[in-house]
């Protein structure tokens, strides 16, 4: 029994050393590779800086899809424009308010309204009454906020 053991342990030994890959050759190839490795000379593209580079981007209102839906204010100013900013939907309108009343402390005029078909309580956070000037104040919107992934899924709603 002692002899297998052995014996066994001579070979596990024996295969180990001969697959140990020697550090030179590593290091040979790896110098090789740097060396052979020479870095082409980069361009960076000419962007061209707008009047206000912090502004965002005007959209053209073209381009821009918009959801119809017929809506009723439930809490805030009795009546909103034709084209409102929508930065939340909510089932609840305890955290429609909640939402509402930050915006308001952001300086928003802020409402909630309902959705009557599937009962859902948007927050709109100012309305208008052209489509151009709704999508302006979006991009103005989300990049005030360019760290709150709900916010940059900010939406326009037009109110049948």
């Amino acid at each position: 029994m002692k002899k297998v053991f052995y014996l066994f342990a001579a070979v596990s030994v024996l295969s180990l050393a001969a697959c140990k890959s020697s550090q030179n050759a590593y290091k040979q190839a790896y110098e090789k590779a740097v060396a052979n490795d020479t870095p082409a000379a980069v361009e960076a593209p000419v962007r061209e800086l707008s009047e206000n580079p912090g502004a965002p981007a005007a959209e053209d209102a073209a381009n821009v899809s918009v959801r119809e839906e017929k809506v009723t204010v439930v809490t805030g100013d009795a009546s909103i424009r034709d084209y409102g900013i929508v930065c939340g939907s909510f089932s609840l309108k305890t955290n429609a308010d909640a939402l509402r009343q930050r915006l308001i402390e952001d300086g928003y005029p802020a409402v909630v309204v309902v959705n009557e078909a599937g009962k859902t309580y948007r927050v709109i956070c100012q309305s208008f009454t052209s489509k151009q000037e709704a999508v302006d104040a979006r991009a103005k919107f989300k990049a005030r906020y360019p760290d709150n992934k709900d916010f940059q899924a900010a939406w326009i709603l037009y109110k049948k």
